[in-house]
């Protein structure tokens, strides 16, 4: 990866037209070929791109924009659309490059998978004296994230999510009514576990006898959230 922070402007041509006037930037040319320009500002998000598959090609200023300060200019095009993206650059700051190897990618913390495995490890949670039976219990559409018993045998499905919305609930209702068929299984109840549960979903739920479990991610993992509790 090449960063490069440069006096310059910029002009896009081709499928829309767009011009940044001359200001400080940051130019990102990343191993993938794409040109990313930044600001100081606007977090994340570039002022403007050249996605690959592209080609940048370093041309030296014509006479009069040599007249006119440039002492580069950056075209890069993209090799489908013929898009182009111009940085006529004035005065470089600083230029390094980095070789950032092979990236692992994105681990996230708190997705559905540990919920479920938090859950299993902590089935009082759903009701004091449960017990797991197991997870990913297999159905004729799909596995129920656990399957419990309560402390009087009676099994319960529960389906866990980040984020509780009416689908969920009726994922949970079917595989109720599957679950249902099987004489090991009678009696079985619902729980719909999620972070955040939205209100119509609640509503569905409750009235289908399914009970609503809200989680709270970092106690279930022993972190204090830093939120004020009164005990």
């Amino acid at each position: 990866m090449r960063l490069v922070i440069a006096q310059c402007s910029v002009d896009y041509t081709g499928r829309l037209n767009a011009h940044l006037p001359m200001a400080k930037r940051v130019l990102m040319h990343k191993g993938d070929g794409s040109l990313l320009i930044h600001s100081d500002g606007g977090s994340y998000k570039p002022l403007n791109w050249m996605s690959p598959p592209c080609r940048l090609d370093v041309l030296a200023p014509d006479e009069e924009l040599a007249e006119a300060g440039v002492i580069e200019v950056w075209k890069v095009t993209h090799q489908k659309t013929g898009d182009a993206l111009t940085v006529r650059i004035h005065e470089i700051l600083s230029d390094s490059t980095h070789d950032l190897g092979v990236d692992p990618g994105l681990i996230k913390d708190g997705v559905e998978s540990d919920l479920q495995r938090l859950l299993a490890e902590q089935v009082d949670r759903i009701v004091e004296g449960a017990t797991l039976v197991r997870r990913e219990y297999p159905t004729a559409i799909g596995p129920v994230d656990l399957l419990v018993r309560d402390a009087q045998g009676v099994p319960i499905a529960v389906e866990v999510k980040r984020r509780g919305d009416i689908d969920g609930v009726e994922q949970l209702t079917r595989y109720l009514e599957l679950l249902g068929r099987d004489p090991l299984l009678t009696g079985i109840r619902g729980v719909f576990a999620a972070q955040e549960i939205k209100p119509q979903a609640r509503v569905l739920a409750e009235d289908r006898g399914i009970s609503c479990l809200v989680l709270d991610y970092e106690d279930m993992k022993g972190i204090e959230s830093g939120v004020p509790r009164l005990f």
